[in-house]
């Protein structure tokens, strides 16, 4: 059983404001969650005790919600609570995994900012930083958009290898890039990179494509035409990017940013058990002098640098679990909302 949840206000406690207000809100849940009557199996309503003049599940019967039970509770008084509030859990049952949306209008948008409102979290950090990791446990639990922006580097790195162009050969790569077919694509939650037609999700986590990549994304031009995309991206729906620069130069005005980091011990010695997972072999110091090579080179470069945004919070990862980091960084955000 999944619930959607739903909450709106009223100006004033009259029949025709609570009804208007039902009405659009039920609307609007059934509207951006293409629900069909037969998925619904019940409509739970509670309004706050200053609202008399009509029954929010009257209202909804009358506005052709009947095909499912329908229930009202009266809510205990709350200091300082939102007043003339009305909360609606829809109980869906679906034959699939969907993603959800919930709803919150007028006044009550104040309840729930992270759903109501466009933001975006922007996660920068070294690699083997677990910013990807926690980037998409984020996205999920907020119920929003993972956008891998280290993907579509990596992708115009492919491009490169499999074309057999240097990748540190900026007026090559630069000629390359008028021929790139780059596509992102989302299939139940996840997201998909396609590259002329093809999908490259796995081929880009090569190991060789990562340190291609860093060189790639160095070129101004690369980097201009990335960015442009993430930044429609963004303005559009809620998500949460992570990358290099993504508080400091994509997305500047995102409203939570956080630098991940770790020792390079520690991030060579994640990245080693996740190529041995794959059945890559790989020489843990090798893989370590890539990693602080890499530091270097992200850290060096003269366009857009790893860089931590002055009012980005650091989250040092070394001794902490994906746990302790999500629990950390969701407390941050909502100390914000």
């Amino acid at each position: 059983m999944t619930i959607i949840r739903g909450a709106t206000t009223i100006e004033s406690d009259t029949k025709e404001n609570v009804s208007l207000a039902v009405f659009e809100m039920l609307k609007e849940i059934f509207s951006v969650n293409a629900l069909k009557k037969e998925e619904v199996k019940g409509l739970l309503f509670s309004l706050t005790s200053d609202i008399h003049s009509f029954h929010p599940a009257k209202a909804a019967r009358e506005a052709g919600y009947d095909f499912a039970p329908l229930f009202a509770c009266v809510e205990p008084d709350i200091e300082g609570g939102l007043p003339l509030c009305i909360r609606l859990m829809t109980f869906c049952d679906f034959t699939e995994e969907r993603r959800v949306r919930h709803v919150y209008q007028r006044g009550a948008k104040a309840l729930r900012k992270d759903i109501s409102e466009i933001f975006n979290v922007a996660l920068d950090g070294p690699a083997g930083s677990g910013k990807s990791t926690v980037a998409k446990a984020l996205a999920k639990d907020y119920n929003i958009l993972y956008l891998d922006t280290g993907a579509m580097y990596r992708a115009c790195a492919l491009k490169a290898i499999r074309s057999g162009v240097d990748v540190q050969d900026e007026p090559a790569v630069n000629e390359l890039l008028k021929t790139l077919d780059l596509n992102v694509e989302y299939k139940d939650g996840v997201q998909h990179t396609i590259l002329d037609g093809e999908d490259v999700s796995t081929a880009i986590r090569e190991n060789a494509v990562s340190m291609a990549a860093s060189h790639v994304s160095a070129h101004p031009q690369v980097r201009e035409k990335m960015v442009e995309m993430q930044r429609k991206i963004a303005a559009k729906m809620s998500c949460v990017l992570d990358g290099r620069d993504i508080g400091s130069v994509v997305l500047p005005f995102a409203k939570f940013k956080f630098f991940v980091t770790a020792k390079s011990e520690v991030r060579a010695k994640r990245r080693y058990d996740e190529l041995l997972a794959r059945g890559q072999q790989v020489d843990f110091d090798a893989l370590h002098a890539e990693i602080v090579q890499r530091d270097k080179q992200d850290s060096e470069r003269k366009f857009a640098p790893l860089k931590k945004a002055d009012d980005a919070i650091e989250v040092d990862t070394s001794d902490m679990t994906i746990e302790e980091v999500l629990s950390f960084i969701k407390g941050k955000i909502q100390e914000k909302i």
